[in-house]
């Protein structure tokens, strides 16, 4: 650790700020239910239930684990009718949450400055994603509709001790809801705006006294927000089927077994972007819709955008006795992407990618768990082998008219030792030691080709196509790269009293070095033995300062705290326009991806949650972080103070109310609650250099009036997201100089939506 005298002084002077925060400032936190209210009202004699959190592998309350975490329960994610992880972000401080440009089903994600927003393979996420601490290795697939969960978790922070690899920018956690003692049937129907139809039935019920088996089956279908002038088609729709089954089994009270399954199929249309200039040639205008667009490039290696994800899961607990408990977790997983991508966005074929991803895993873990008077702790054992394969063509116009071929085929191999542990020093002072030992590996085979004309490769369906030149051909072996990594954790909490717990901390997390798939050897000129060794690893070094305070008996919680990073040998990865045939014209692109970053990151995030009256519930978040590049290298020039942090905006800020009102409904007594959101995102860069596809700050509104029969069993809900009805870029393709019209296309955030909900429950 190198804790310099700059660093004491900032968390000194934070630590003052923090104490102040005691005294009885409210702040903008989520505490108890997250960003919704509590299943049920709190009496004016008691406080609203704890929030049990697993953010560090085993059970803890919110207020007390020494980690900054966001916890959103099953009910508040009903009550709000929030479809998707990428909605949580609006009031998640200094988090990202969104699909990748062009996809649907791609997750983009960013926490405190960390990251990655290319998809391809060769690329590692810098947010780790986990289903029931399934580690889901590729972004494919991963904006996943939300259904039969028990709650979703956000950590914030490098977790590198006890989620490994590529959590360096911190992790979200899905929790599925286990399966009751009873027959349990639930019903849920939406209809909206934009032809929005969608259904949920799950049902669950018990074999034996020692079997149940229950499963979920869901539909949702939306037309698109515009329309894709060349093919009539809807563009940004939605038709997504899935579906979950689970058996659980406890043969007896010290045993529990599940097995899991669960398929995810998107056949909606191709998403393709908004031009922000006019066509360089054909000087077509820019469309007055930002959803509409003109994207002629319907198919993939022959088949229309299609994306199926699937996997099992077998988890398997033992108590051995009241303190420690035994657990492994094996999983299995596969997605497929066909994606025809038209980066142009016009009905000519100027800038054209049809590509393919294939994605697969499998992975193993042991942890052993121990649960003492004064000393807690996990420690286990960690495997994954996992491939990711893409290749596809860049179809380009132009004086010479080509297609480049594209293929990368990555295997990975990782190996982990871990353990973490809290022990009770007194009474009110705890500290925590954790470390883990990873051993990641990396095999790649990377193919680039130049044909000429506009009809594609062999590879992706035109046998016919006349070969120019191979500018990357590393098959065989040759590339191969093996990176190990230890990452502490050292963590001290003092319980002030029963209502105020302050914790400081220390942790690292590294994301795995690779292979850039888009390497071009011969047109970019790098040195083959620089092409074999790849990247290397990225690092970060995390300092954090926090309080979590209780007031007036539980029923006002606030979070606060501060954080301060060490950044290190950022992987930078980028694509630039090139010349490959000598013309002076740029005819292709290709990747350049380097370790040019070192960068210091800090910033401030508070969090609370108010129940002032037994009806009435007022929360929020704020949060402001300072990212800074101090190095990064171009063509041996440090250009730092020319770059600025991706999907980072400095302030962020969210304020909810819930207001409920007794109301009976045909002889049944219920409640209704009258719910309202408003969010802020500031200024944010889409890349690492600014462009015209940068998003100034935004506000947007939500509400929705929802009614809750007193026993549960229905629910019905009016909802209204993005009222305002803001135009927002969340991504783009930036290639001004590429084919005969160039390419600067945006994506968007969704516009105005209103739905209503049912939910019964037999």
């Amino acid at each position: 650790m190198r804790l310099t005298k700059k660093k004491l002084s900032l968390l000194t002077q934070s630590a003052i700020a923090l104490l102040a925060v005691s005294g009885g400032t409210i702040g903008a936190a989520h505490a108890q239910d997250a960003a919704g209210a509590p299943a049920a009202a709190p009496t004016e004699e008691a406080a609203p239930a704890k929030v049990v959190v697993t953010a560090r592998r085993r059970e803890e309350t919110l207020q007390d684990v020494p980690v900054s975490v966001t916890a959103f329960s099953a009910d508040q994610l009903s009550k709000q009718a929030v479809p998707d992880v990428t909605a949580l972000a609006l009031a998640l401080p200094n988090t990202t949450l969104k699909a990748s440009r062009a996809t649907n089903s791609t997750l983009t994600a960013f926490i405190r400055g960390v990251g990655q927003a290319d998809p391809l393979a060769g690329f590692e996420s810098g947010v780790g994603i986990y289903v029931d601490d399934i580690y889901l290795a590729r972004p494919q697939a991963a904006v996943a509709d939300i259904y039969d969960v028990e709650r979703i978790e956000v950590l914030r922070g490098p977790q590198g001790t006890l989620y490994g690899r590529n959590t360096i920018g911190g992790a979200v956690k899905y929790v599925t809801r286990k399966l009751g003692p009873n027959t349990d049937v639930r019903l849920r129907g939406t209809v909206g705006n934009h032809g929005q139809k969608e259904a949920v039935v799950t049902a669950s019920t018990p074999l034996s006294d020692t079997a149940r088996i229950g499963g979920t089956f869901a539909r949702f279908k939306r037309d698109g927000f515009g329309t894709n002038l060349f093919t009539g088609k809807g563009n940004y729709d939605k038709d997504v089927t899935a579906a979950r089954l689970s058996a659980e089994f406890t043969p007896n009270q010290d045993l529990f077994v599940r097995i899991a399954g669960d398929i995810t199929q998107d056949d909606s249309n191709p998403k393709n972007g908004h031009r922000l200039i006019v066509g360089r040639t054909s000087g077509a205008p820019i469309l007055p819709n930002e959803f509409d667009t003109r994207g002629n490039l319907t198919k993939a290696l022959g088949h229309d955008q299609d994306v199926k994800a699937y996997g099992v899961s077998a988890t398997v607990e033992y108590t051995i006795n009241p303190a420690w408990t035994l657990k492994s977790i094996t999983a299995a997983r596969k997605d497929r992407s066909y994606a025809p991508i038209d980066f142009d966005a016009l009905p000519v074929v100027d800038m054209e990618v049809p590509a393919l991803y294939k994605n697969k895993q499998f992975s193993q873990e042991f942890n052993l768990t121990y649960s003492g008077e004064r000393l807690q702790g996990v420690a286990g054992v960690y495997f994954m082998d996992a491939n990711a394969f893409n290749h596809f063509d860049t179809i380009l116009a132009g004086a010479v008219a080509t297609s480049t071929y594209t293929m990368g085929d990555i295997d990975t191999k990782a190996w982990a030792v871990y353990a973490d542990g809290s022990y009770k020093l007194t009474d009110a002072l705890n500290v925590s030691l954790g470390g883990r030992y990873t051993v990641d590996k990396r095999e790649a085979e990377i193919l680039r080709q130049i044909y000429f004309g506009l009809g594609g490769s062999p590879q992706l369906g035109n046998p016919g196509a006349l070969l120019f030149r191979t500018d990357t051909d590393l098959r065989g072996g040759v590339l191969e790269r093996e990176d190990k990594k230890f990452t502490p954790r050292v963590a001290l909490n003092w319980k002030m009293n029963q209502d105020h717990n302050v914790y400081a901390s220390y942790s690292e997390g590294f994301k795995g070095g690779g292979f850039d798939p888009r390497l071009n050897v011969v047109g970019t000129r790098i040195p083959l033995a620089t092409a074999r060794a790849g990247y290397a690893p990225e690092t970060i070094e995390t300092y954090e300062l926090g309080l979590k305070s209780a007031f007036n008996g539980g029923r006002i919680t606030t979070n606060a705290a501060v954080f301060y990073s060490d950044y290190q040998d950022v992987q930078i990865p980028g694509s630039v326009a090139i010349d490959t045939n000598g013309d002076g014209q740029d005819d292709s692109f290709a990747g350049v991806t380097t370790n040019a970053g070192k960068a210091k990151i800090k910033g401030v995030e508070l969090e609370a949650i108010a129940n002032l009256t037994r009806d009435f519930m007022i929360a929020g978040m704020y949060s402001y972080i300072d990212a800074e590049y101090k190095e990064y290298i171009v063509a041996g020039v440090n250009v730092a103070g020319q770059r600025t942090f991706q999907n980072t905006p400095k302030n962020s800020a969210n304020l909810r109310a819930n207001y409920d009102i007794a109301m009976p409904v045909m002889g049944h007594n219920g409640k209704l609650s009258l719910i309202g959101s408003w969010s802020y995102k500031g200024a944010t860069a889409q890349f690492e250099t600014r462009s015209l596809l940068d998003q100034d700050s935004y506000r947007i509104w939500d509400a929705s009036i929802v009614w809750t029969r007193a026993d549960g069993k229905i629910r019905a809900g009016l909802h209204g997201k993005n009222l305002g009805d803001t135009r927002y870029k969340t991504a783009g393709y930036l290639f001004p100089t590429l084919g005969n019209e160039g390419t600067l296309t945006a994506f968007y955030g969704n516009p105005r939506t209103v739905s209503a909900t049912v939910e019964y429950r037999f």
